[in-house]
């Protein structure tokens, strides 16, 4: 995601700087790349070490107003007058944007919004991007609400992308049971986006990933309706084919640092029968896996630090590559919609809060009445009653002295949390399907349950931590004295 902070100056607001944190990666899974038959598309949200994120369910209503008002710069743009039901992750200070980030509505279409990325010189220059466009912080709220499928998404969109322009360059994701987009804003009103192949996966990091575009099928590429023109007239199309990546993109030393050796990590768990270096600058982007995909191997990708090799982040840490599991990380996700469910059943928003390599990710139904109150607290501050910080204050445990805690504590409470809490799902599929009462009811109790008993274990955990790490000290002394 990209961050803009913006400061207010007497009365008004003025974009006086802009701090850009540019982080974040993305998984997506088609179909019949998992085992399931299910579509995942997931991300790691980075923010900050300290900066809790809520998950809130925001009910179906018929809007009293128009438009849509950013609070973050001067966005507005027109809303349908109903707006269906759906689930969010905004920030713990709305008033500094909403960065909904992720959540599934109640026709069961996933949107995850973003993937920041970076755009080269030229294209800046041509198109520049759009202080008071569309931005990360409102992309949700302005979206989600009125899709009812993943084309219709990418449609809205890239249709306010064209007439508003886009702060900045970014990766968004849309899905259903059947199908998944990934849609890349590469200027501040040009866009495009691919249907991922439904056998393949992609692992996606700061970068403008797609390649080339084909302008004449429809069913697999979606674009800006002045794109071709555009790339006609600024030379963007090489042998008469544009490549978006390369065309809007960058290939420099901070990829290389930075962004490929995400690529590198995520394909080397999915798909090992290809050896590739860590160095290589040439990335296929939607790659077959070895075996088919499951969510804990999706979570397994979001919590790599390079684990078991020369490059380790928590260990040798050669050539300082960029890990996808990072301190800043504040939430995880991957929004699941399962085929062969009844409709409440289908869609899934597993949460990992903080980091996932020390969290857990916890599976909640999205046709729910509200969310648990642990996760609806907290701020950038330390507290006992919020979600994010039980599981933050294990991953300042588990980062500060991994060594001692790690492989011998926190893994194996991690791993038997994460199968119990699986297990219960499956069960609680069983029961809803034969369940005659309010069936939302039913389900935000058996999210609450899995919440609240997840989190006592961390909480049971963290004190076990705390414990052991007090006798972690260099100091010295003769115990005879």
């Amino acid at each position: 995601m990209n961050r803009k902070w913006l400061y207010g100056v007497g009365l008004g607001l003025s974009l006086l700087g802009m701090q850009k944190a540019q982080a974040c990666t993305t998984v997506v899974v088609g179909n019949q790349a998992t085992k399931d038959g299910s579509t995942m598309i997931a991300r790691n949200e980075d923010v900050s070490t300290h900066h809790a994120k809520y998950f809130k369910v925001y009910p179906a209503k018929t809007n009293k107003q128009k438009e849509f008002h950013a609070n973050i710069n001067k966005f507005h743009y027109p809303i349908p007058k109903k707006a269906l039901r759906y689930t969010g992750m905004p920030d713990y200070n709305e008033k500094e944007g909403y960065f909904l980030e992720g959540g599934i509505n109640e026709k069961n279409v996933a949107m995850s919004a973003t993937e920041s990325a970076k755009t080269n010189d030229k294209i800046q220059k041509i198109d520049p991007f759009v202080k008071d466009g569309i931005d990360e912080a409102s992309m949700l709220n302005v979206v989600l609400p009125y899709i009812h499928s993943p084309k219709e998404g990418v449609e809205r969109l890239g249709k306010i992308v064209e007439e508003k322009g886009s702060t900045a360059p970014n990766g968004i994701i849309f899905s259903d049971k059947n199908e998944i987009w990934y849609m890349e804003i590469g200027s501040g009103h040009q866009w495009v986006a691919q249907r991922v192949p439904s056998n393949t996966y992609a692992v996606i990091p700061n970068k403008l990933v797609l390649g080339n575009i084909n302008f004449k099928d429809h069913k697999n590429f979606m674009y800006s309706k002045s794109l071709p023109k555009f790339a006609k007239k600024h030379h963007l199309l090489k042998d008469g084919k544009l490549n978006f990546a390369k065309a809007f993109g960058t290939d420099d030393k901070e990829d290389a640092k930075y962004n490929y050796p995400r690529i590198w990590a995520g394909q080397r768990l999915l798909t090992p029968s290809k050896k590739q270096k860590i160095t290589s600058h040439q990335w296929k982007t939607f790659m077959k896996p070895d075996e088919k995909i499951t969510i804990d191997k999706v979570g397994r990708v979001l919590g790599d630090h390079f684990d078991g090799t020369k490059y380790d982040t928590m260990g040798e840490n050669k050539g300082g590559y960029r890990a996808i599991n990072v301190a800043t990380n504040v939430e995880s996700h991957i929004l699941q919609l399962r085929p062969n469910q009844k409709k409440s059943l289908t869609g899934i928003q597993w949460m990992a809060m903080a980091s996932p390599s020390t969290s857990v990710y916890v599976p909640f139904y999205t046709d729910i009445k509200g969310t648990p109150k642990a996760y609806q607290k907290g701020n950038g501050t330390y507290s006992t009653d919020s979600a994010y910080w039980t599981y933050k204050l294990t991953t300042l445990m588990g980062t500060t002295y991994h060594n001692a805690l790690y492989k011998d504590h926190i893994l194996p409470v991690k791993e038997k949390v994460q199968a119990k809490l699986e297990k219960n799902l499956a069960a609680n599929d069983k029961k809803a399907k034969s369940y005659k009462g309010n069936l939302a009811t039913y389900l935000t109790k058996c999210n609450d349950n899995q919440a609240t008993w997840a989190r006592k274990q961390f909480t049971t955990l963290n004190n076990e931590c705390i414990t052991i790490a007090t006798t972690q000290t260099n100091d010295k002394h003769n115990s005879h004295l």
